[in-house]
């Protein structure tokens, strides 16, 4: 690790049937990589298949995982955010024509409280690679920057990154940065970089770690594999008959639907194009193979027709300037029931967001092989396929809509309220129109909706996804791209904040040797389009609401000391259920660092208020000379009995309820009454309080006092 700490990487003892397997270890904590890749590709195909999954093994931690059959099952969505780290940062190292299916399996076999193995998750997979025959062109590594105290720390154990920040994962090889995720506490664009490079000085000495490896271990000859042919002659005519036409679409600023039905038109023509040029018979098709080349080599055409047109022209698909954001419409109180509502559209992206709040029941078990935490604060990501106009099965959320979920959750959660704040909240986004950076979209309508939903967040909250298109020397770095812009960019990279710093980050890196002044262009660049958005939506609703919507439901927190916690329960029960009939709230009481957290939960203000002042009631120590409104009891011969606090009576006797002598209290109190109060004693012995109702009473003045002289 470069601090002391050490790292062990090894091959050859497990596992060796696969064509690279390690195991990576530091402390107690053990994680086993394997890498298995077909020899051939499958016929006709047309893209990479590569697959990523990380798993925990429960035992890793000594547990039995608590599900119904007591074993692993489908991957969590913390499995599947790490599967996607580790996926994002592999990709790129493979060739571009390599077509042969891979399948990289990361698991975690033992488990230490305090090392977190997310963090060497990729330099196991990297590593298993390296020690393999299948044909990658780099290896890379990834590892955790987090600014604790002020200073940044690699890889830092679970218990102190409590206190950090900033947490960044970086991933790289020895000469480029790949990936960036993680979240702040609004840190600077330089915080960012800084963060950057001091994670790349820590890659650089893993990945020497795994040449080294590699060479121990008896460097494989990396496989050969068959790349697919270029049909020169073909590629000629599909570039003849297509680039002028895709480069006017391209220029003409055409919606999402239309640019793509005017492609889809030049491939129509360019397949009649070639009937005629290879002497297809009238009625007859062109042959299956030439289809197929001709479309991959227009779609490649359209690729590079695109990025020379922003590079050389300046000129975007739609139109904007590089640095322009699309235009924006919000509005917050959308829908009637929810507890807020935000609907955020940009350009042809739209966000319908809603806000829940619930109770501590409702808050989200997060667990893992190490971990069992609950959350409160829950975001939860939608891409129904109508979103881009397509038809598709409706299956549960994917790797997508949990990575971009994760996003968005964890820069919103940066301005969430703590402390005595307790209610669990709920975001949804649903997306109802997509064309670029709907995880951006979901972090500003979610912004919105919790201040329509009167949680005060102190800031705003807005997102921009970036793109980096280079050619040589030559670069264009643009602002809030389209979904077709996306797959162009040589660096893809979403930023989130407040007017005051970076709340998230998600960044990938495709160019190599991309200098750090580039990327803090890009950041710069960046800045200006979320500080843009962010005054939209500042227009649109400048604070949170002062308290929450009418048909909200209402929550208090409240701290009682420890040996009150019985008291508020009552003997079975009793004395809590009782609170909650009569008051129609939710109480939930539990001891957390030797106090009792009370949790008042109901639809009803008054009714919290009074679920509230009946349990202050409890806990309340009377005073000597308070002042209390009190509920008679009983009546007895000597006095009254009245209930002056909850669960505590005291007696009022004849004598103090009036000034003036009474025989009897007939026809002057009643069971039910409501009379005010003070409290004049305490039986030393018994500890009973005694209560007067005459010293609140001016006293009468006497009626045979003589007369005064004139």
């Amino acid at each position: 690790m470069g601090d002391g700490r050490e790292v062990t990487i090894e091959t050859g003892r497990l596992a060796r049937q696969a064509d690279g397997s390690v195991t990576v270890r530091m402390g107690n904590c053990m994680i086993l990589a394997t890498v298995v890749a077909n020899k051939e590709a499958k016929e006709g195909q047309s893209f990479f298949p590569l697959t990523v999954d990380y798993q925990e093994k429960f035992a890793s931690a000594g547990r039995i995982p608590g599900s119904f059959f007591k074993r692993e099952g489908r991957l969590s969505d913390y499995e599947v955010l790490i599967s996607r780290l580790i996926d994002r940062a592999l990709r790129p190292l493979f060739p571009d024509d390599y077509r042969c299916e891979v399948q990289v399996l990361v698991t975690l076999i033992s488990s230490d409280a305090e090392v977190l193995p997310d963090a060497l998750a990729c330099l196991a997979a990297s590593s298993a690679l390296a020690v393999s025959d299948v044909p990658i062109q780099e290896m890379l590594s990834e590892v955790r920057v987090a600014r604790i105290d002020g200073a940044f720390k690699v890889n830092p154990y679970r218990s102190e990154l409590e206190k950090a920040d900033l947490d960044f994962i970086i991933a790289a090889t020895e000469k480029n940065i790949m990936m960036v995720e993680g979240e702040a506490q609004e840190c600077s664009e330089e915080d960012l970089v800084k963060a950057i490079e001091i994670g790349h000085e820590a890659i650089k000495l893993q990945v020497n770690a795994q040449q080294e490896l590699r060479a121990m271990a008896g460097a494989k000859e990396k496989r050969e594999f068959v790349a697919p042919e270029v049909d020169k002659e073909l590629l000629s005519k599909v570039e003849a008959f297509a680039q002028t036409r895709v480069y006017d679409v391209s220029k003409a600023a055409l919606s999402k639907h239309e640019r793509t039905d005017k492609f889809n038109e030049i491939e129509e023509a360019l397949l009649e194009q070639l009937k005629k040029d290879y002497n297809v018979a009238e009625g007859e098709e062109l042959d299956a193979d030439i289809a197929k080349k001709a479309k991959t080599y227009y779609h490649d055409l359209q690729y590079y027709v695109v990025r020379d047109m922003i590079l050389n022209d300046r000129v975007r698909l739609d139109g904007r300037q590089l640095d322009q954001v699309r235009p924006l419409d919000m509005e917050i109180d959308v829908l009637p029931t929810p507890h807020g509502s935000a609907l955020f559209t940009r350009g042809e992206t739209q966000s319908l967001t809603t806000v829940t709040l619930g109770t501590p029941l409702d808050e989200l078990l997060v667990e893992s092989a190490a971990t069992s935490d609950y959350s409160k604060f829950i975001l939860h990501y939608n891409f129904p396929p109508f979103s881009t106009g397509e038809v598709k099965m409706m299956r549960g959320p994917g790797r997508r809509e949990v990575g971009h979920g994760n996003l968005a959750m964890r820069s919103l959660k940066q301005m969430m309220p703590g402390g005595d704040f307790a209610y669990t909240v709920r975001i949804v986004s649903d997306i109802l129109e997509s064309n670029g950076s709907s995880s951006m979209a979901t972090v500003c309508a979610g912004s919105l909706a919790l201040m329509d939903a009167g949680i005060p967040i102190p800031k705003h909250v807005s997102g921009v996804a970036m793109g980096l298109i280079s050619k040589g020397e030559k670069y264009a770095i643009l602002t809030d791209i389209l979904g077709d812009e996306d797959h162009l960019g040589d660096m893809d990279f979403k930023v989130t904040g407040t007017r005051d710093g970076i709340c998230g980050v998600q960044m990938d890196i495709k160019v190599d040797g991309l200098s750090m002044n580039v990327m803090r262009e890009a950041l710069d660049q960046a800045k200006r389009g979320r500080l843009h958005i962010l005054d939209a939506m500042y227009q649109c609703t400048p604070e949170a609401r002062a308290e929450v919507k009418p048909h909200a439901p209402r929550m208090v927190r409240m701290f009682v000391e420890r040996e009150f916690i019985g008291a508020v329960i009552g003997p079975g029960g009793k004395v809590i259920q009782e609170m909650q009939r009569e008051t129609g709230t939710t109480i939930n009481i539990e001891e957390k660092n030797n106090r009792g957290e009370v949790s008042i939960f109901g639809t009803n203000k008054e009714g919290v208020e009074r679920a509230e002042n009946w349990i202050k009631g409890i806990v309340a120590i009377p005073t000597v000379g308070d002042e209390y409104e009190a509920t008679v009891k009983s009546i007895m011969p000597f006095g009254a009995f009245v209930e002056f606090l909850p669960g505590k009576q005291g007696l009022v006797h004849i004598s103090e309820v009036s000034w003036k002598r009474l025989e009897s209290l007939d026809g002057v109190l009643a069971e039910g009454d409501r009379i005010k109060v003070k409290l004049i004693g305490t039986d030393p012995k018994s500890g009973k309080f005694k209560l007067s109702r005459k010293v609140l009473i001016p006293k009468p003045e006497r009626q045979d006092r003589p007369a005064e002289n004139n």
